[in-house]
């Protein structure tokens, strides 16, 4: 397992988040008392798959799993702080809310689900220096 820190631009109004890198070891023991599934993101830079595991103890970990292009095995899985994975959740959930409110003739303006994306792309550019 390696952890980062991930900065953020002063505009995205998040602060730095620590970031685990879980290698299949980590990811089996982490979710060895079984996953829920939360959500999925598709971006310009990867599939994102959003849940929680429980470890034997029954600890929970808030985990995503990042696939790129066709791939069936995931490029990165990534492990986050609740407080930090509460704020990807509160991004996609409110998103949900944004785009009823939108006609599909309106032009799709930055929302938050736009504001997620930008911020996994931060997580993901600095996972790549980390390795």
């Amino acid at each position: 397992m390696k952890s980062m820190n991930v900065s953020f631009h002063k505009e995205d109004a998040v602060e730095a988040m620590k970031v685990d890198i879980l290698e299949e070891e980590d990811f089996n023991r982490v979710t060895e008392g079984g996953t829920r599934h939360l959500f999925e993101l598709d971006t310009n830079i990867g599939f994102f798959v959003f849940f929680d595991g429980a470890d034997a103890d029954g600890n929970l970990h808030y985990l995503a799993l990042q696939y790129e292009e066709e791939s069936e095995e995931p490029t990165y899985c990534f492990s986050f702080e609740l407080k930090d994975f509460y704020e990807f959740m509160a991004l996609y959930l409110n998103d949900l809310e944004f785009s009823d409110e939108e006609s599909e003739d309106e032009e799709q303006e930055y929302g938050p689900i736009h504001h997620l994306a930008h911020l996994l792309y931060h997580i993901v550019e600095d996972a790549k220096k980390a390795e």
